[in-house]
């Protein structure tokens, strides 16, 4: 069969580059598509495991500042999407988190969709992008008709896709609410072999994210700022990096972007992983207990499917300062063992994965050739 694979678009390598990774370990033959391409070299290769793929981009790839802000451009977003003809396919794969699985598809093709989440901007994060862009008068207006006319859009492409595999239970849960589809869970792969279990741990807190609001970073500053005689490291950069910086007290060390083998090196000397966003799944929470590290998290989103409670790991169940605080205090009263954090993530191993994937697109491949006879 000959395949497609479709992803939202390629700025960073992050957990969603994870998947792609996986997907190109599964099959190696796939064409590329996606709205933008602005990559290193380096990043490509790891995502593309040494093959350097070429991706084909949509129009905004070449639109005046898109490699800087590419989301300014959003209203394009449906149009871009839909102008790859990929009637060739007999397959195609969307990874989306946005806008991927929009593409158009005729009968006579499978459209399977990886889901990360519904367009999280325009229906959980909604009121809160708005808030935080501050946008007031005939700004704030157009800003909430264009958000209007993307939910639209989102529900009816929603009805393009045959599959939907969900990257958790939470997030099949809001596949249901939002398209009112059914769809099969699937967790991402996560190299819990490229992490070691340590047993003993150093006297420090660590947390890593991209530095955007919704992460909750400068919440984690901001309570460890009111436990000076506790060592918080952050990795991470973004547009918050200066604005946490500013507040972070002595005891908190920002450590900026990291390469792979000193985030490593963090999450497994660590005393605690803290956690403070609402994630679909969530990557990193997985890794730290692949080191034997326990994680400090909020009891929300992918994590309760990821982390035992107090045998992996503590939730707190508000985002706030004190919450955080307590969460620390519960945790340094207790004992965990580090070698069975580590075996609680082996059920989310990269080999599993590719496993589940593969017989699970293969199957539908199969009953999908039959009905067209």
């Amino acid at each position: 069969m000959k395949k497609a694979l479709i992803h939202d678009w390629y700025y960073v390598n992050g957990g969603a580059e994870k998947v792609i990774q996986s997907f190109n370990n599964i099959w190696s033959d796939f064409e590329h598509f996606a709205l933008i391409d602005f990559l290193a070299d380096k990043e490509r290769d790891e995502i593309f495991t040494g093959n350097s793929k070429i991706i084909n981009t949509s129009f905004i790839q070449k639109l005046p500042t898109a490699k800087s802000n590419h989301r300014k451009f959003l209203q394009l977003f449906p149009h871009a999407i839909e102008q790859f003809d990929l009637r060739e396919y007999d397959l195609v794969l969307s990874s989306s988190a946005s806008i991927a699985k929009g593409v158009l598809t005729s009968q006579n093709q499978l459209h399977i969709c990886y889901c990360h989440s519904p367009m999280r901007y325009a229906w959980d994060l909604y009121y809160q992008y708005l808030k935080e862009s501050n946008l007031k008068g005939i700004k704030g207006m157009y800003a909430r008709y264009i958000l209007h006319k993307m939910r639209i859009w989102d529900v009816t492409s929603s009805n393009r896709v045959d599959y939907f595999i969900a990257n958790s239970k939470f997030i099949a849960k809001r596949i249901k609410k939002i398209y009112n589809r059914d769809s099969t869970v699937i967790y991402p792969p996560v190299d819990v072999n490229n992490f070691r279990l340590v047993d003993k741990k150093e006297d420090f807190y660590f947390t890593a994210s991209r530095m955007v609001s919704y992460k909750k970073i400068e919440l984690i500053v901001r309570a460890f700022n009111k436990m000076p005689n506790k060592k918080l490291l952050v990795s991470g950069e973004g547009p918050e990096f200066n604005k946490i910086k500013r507040i972070a007290n002595e005891n908190i060390e920002l450590l900026g972007f990291v390469k792979s083998a000193r985030l490593k090196e963090c999450l497994e000397n660590a005393k605690a992983f803290v956690f403070a966003a609402e994630e679909d799944f969530g990557i990193i929470p997985v890794e730290a207990q692949a080191c034997g590290t326990p994680v400090i998290a909020y009891g929300k989103g992918g994590v309760l499917e990821t982390i035992i409670k107090n045998k992996t790991g503590v939730f707190f169940y508000k985002q706030d300062v004190e919450s955080v605080i307590n969460a620390v205090k519960e945790f340094e009263t207790m004992t965990f063992d580090y070698k069975k954090i580590r075996e609680n993530t082996l059920r989310f191993s990269k080999e599993r994965f590719e496993t589940e994937v593969k017989n699970f697109v293969l199957g539908k491949y199969k009953s999908f050739k039959e009905s067209l006879i």
